[in-house]
């Protein structure tokens, strides 16, 4: 028998990341900077604790502890992912019923897309267009009658972001299961994570991937109230997070000197400032990186490529991470050349 491959699957086509062949990757919202070495030779050491042989904690409960300390909550309503990706497809696969309406917003991160029809849930698409409130979307998940709705706060790729009490009334105000991807807000100061615990209706996302330049370590964190909570355990893989993650991700945690935030999101604000020059009207950003629209973007990645300069390329925009200082001054060279020509 050939094995059918199902049409929800024939119709997608796979996330590609660049992967090789840049010496400058400002294209995916990491962190410029590895770990310090200091933390690296602690990670080692950490090695010899983690008996390998053995399955990891389960709950992760070490790890929890230390966002939950981090962040000024209870361990008890935080979740451990591979990753924030996993969180967000369990979510969405988990607390809807085929069938049943998610609601995503354009621009935002087109995996909660993805992940939503991969589950056979009814897709509804959101044009933000700019939109300075959440009036548009409650009004929106409203008239379609959506089970849930997931946006990212900031927004990837915009890099704008609605205010902490705009985020509440809104969660408060829906008849739907409410998804905040919170994964850039360590640069901004609008999180709505402390609420999360006596929300009803909401899960709120996080990750080390960006700020505390720990993507390789997959490592994504939901958190809710205490039924929400216990639900999606009960969802979750038995050992979705690897003991090697699990012990470097509580060592980022409590030692936070990875956490360079300030620098990363000061460092986007003044690559905007130098960009103005060659693309007016790029919007503000509270995030590490800027989003320019510009009938230009094609041409323009396409010679950033060729300098070796990765970004990420949306239909009529790019996404610039904001690197090191060299790596911004080499991206600005390129520019002043690409517009000299």
């Amino acid at each position: 028998m050939i094995a059918r491959i199902p049409e929800k699957l024939q119709s997608k086509e796979p996330y590609t990341p660049v992967t090789a062949g840049y010496s400058i990757r400002l294209d995916a919202n990491e962190s410029p900077y590895n770990v310090s070495a200091e933390l690296r030779e602690d990670m080692k050491r950490a090695l010899d604790d983690i008996d390998f042989n053995r399955y990891p904690d389960p709950l992760a409960a070490d790890l929890c502890k230390a966002f939950a300390r981090a962040y000024g909550i209870r361990s008890s309503y935080v979740t451990a992912g591979n990753g924030s990706d996993e969180l967000i497809g369990l979510i969405l696969s988990s607390f809807l019923e085929k069938g049943e309406g998610v609601t995503v917003a354009l621009p935002d991160f087109s995996m909660y897309a993805f992940y939503a029809s991969l589950s056979e849930e009814k897709l509804h698409v959101f044009k933000r267009d700019g939109a300075p409130t959440l009036d548009g979307l409650r009004a929106f998940v409203r008239e379609t009658g959506s089970a849930a709705v997931i946006f990212s706060n900031p927004c990837n790729p915009t890099g704008q972001g609605y205010d902490r009490k705009s985020v509440l009334q809104f969660v408060l105000s829906a008849d739907a299961l409410c998804i905040i991807d919170e994964a850039y807000m360590d640069f901004w100061d609008q999180s709505i994570l402390a609420d999360a615990p006596w929300l009803e209706n909401a899960f709120v996302l996080r990750t080390l991937s960006k700020v505390f330049g720990a993507a390789a370590l997959r490592l994504g964190f939901a958190v809710a109230n205490a039924k929400l909570t216990a639900a999606l355990r009960t969802a979750k893989s038995p050992y979705n997070v690897n003991a090697v993650s699990q012990a470097f991700g509580k060592l980022l945690l409590e030692r936070r000197d990875a956490d360079r935030s300030a620098e990363l999101a000061g460092a986007a604000r003044r690559l905007r400032k130098a960009l103005l020059p060659y693309f007016p009207g790029i919007s503000e950003t509270v995030t590490n990186f800027v989003y320019i629209e510009t009938p230009q973007a094609s041409a323009v990645a396409a010679y950033l490529a060729s300098r070796g300069i990765a970004v990420r390329l949306f239909p009529n925009a790019l996404r610039i991470t904001a690197g090191s200082s060299a790596e911004n001054d080499a991206l600005l060279a390129a520019l002043r050349d690409y517009f000299a020509k």
